[in-house]
């Protein structure tokens, strides 16, 4: 009898997190599956099954390619760039120096800053003739350019945004795990002759494994969900050359007012996520050094 209500009172304290999880979660996912598979109404024309139209619709999209290829340009761009600069981070700070707790704040600063107000500090920065990046090419001689207007150049002046903004967040996590390493760990290299790389490449890196599987995931999802800043600063121009996923489900669902196809276009990245979640946890898992 005590361990029935040991079971009950368990489901009871997790039944409020159950109830969120599958209203906001779950739900809406099955939800968008199943719209996926029917038509946009009209007006004097409802809903009806279309079977896989809106996914044939999809194979034939060049824009939905051209969007993919970007995704997954911008987050080889950005996850690994990311991932290293917040480990350097975190190894700088968590050393003994002077005015570490103003470092640790400004390196986490473009974190708490609203993404819509960072894509308006970097669309001054970009901007032609006037900018901040062109009063430095100007000082130093160098032509004027339009980095937002330019095919080749828009999608690594996002990349350059996205990785300011999550850099320190990411940092926070790694600061957190190499403060739970022990010194005696440095120590003990130092005392067998290992040089600095040596310890950080055989010892600490493994040990941060958990914590860069981590933040290799959110990493991830947040090249996936990038919005805010494509929307204030490029609106997926020129030539959609900065659209991504997420943007062009927002351009075909509230712009176009084709939720079916936004639908089908939701489900595709959301097994892309599922995917690559479940690549993660059983197969990457197994190969991470715990402490």
């Amino acid at each position: 009898m005590p361990r029935f209500v040991d079971r009950v009172t368990a489901w009871l304290l997790l039944l409020p997190a159950m109830v969120l999880l599958v209203a906001f979660t779950h739900w809406p996912a099955l939800a968008t599956l199943w719209h996926s598979f029917y038509s946009t109404p009209k007006k004097g024309r409802p809903s009806h099954f279309a079977g896989l139209d809106n996914y044939r619709g999809m194979v034939e999209d060049e824009v939905f390619w051209r969007a993919l290829w970007n995704n997954l340009a911008f987050a080889a761009g950005t996850i690994p760039l990311s991932i290293a600069l917040a480990i350097a981070m975190a190894l700088w700070v968590n050393g003994q120096l002077a005015g570490r707790g103003f470092l640790r704040l400004a390196y986490f600063t473009p974190t708490v800053l609203p993404m819509i107000a960072v894509a308006n500090i970097w669309l001054f920065f970009y901007t032609p003739q006037y900018g901040l990046l062109e009063q430095v090419t100007q000082a130093l001689g160098l032509p004027s350019h339009n980095w937002l207007g330019d095919k080749s150049t828009v999608l690594g002046a996002l990349i350059v945004v996205a990785i300011w903004k999550e850099a320190g967040f990411f940092m926070i996590f790694y600061l957190a795990a190499l403060q739970g390493i022990s010194p005696s760990l440095a120590e003990a290299a130092a005392l067998e002759g290992a040089s600095r790389w040596q310890y950080f490449r055989r010892v600490l890196f493994p040990l941060l494994m958990p914590t860069t599987l981590f933040v290799l995931i959110n990493a991830l999802i947040n090249s996936v969900r990038m919005v805010d800043h494509i929307f204030v600063m490029t609106r997926g121009g020129p030539d959609n050359a900065s659209t991504l996923l997420l943007y062009y489900i927002y351009q075909v669902g509230f712009s176009f007012w084709d939720s079916g196809y936004a639908a089908a276009l939701t489900v595709v990245v959301l097994v892309v996520l599922g995917l690559t979640a479940l690549f993660k946890f059983r197969f990457l898992d197994r190969r991470t050094h715990y402490q």
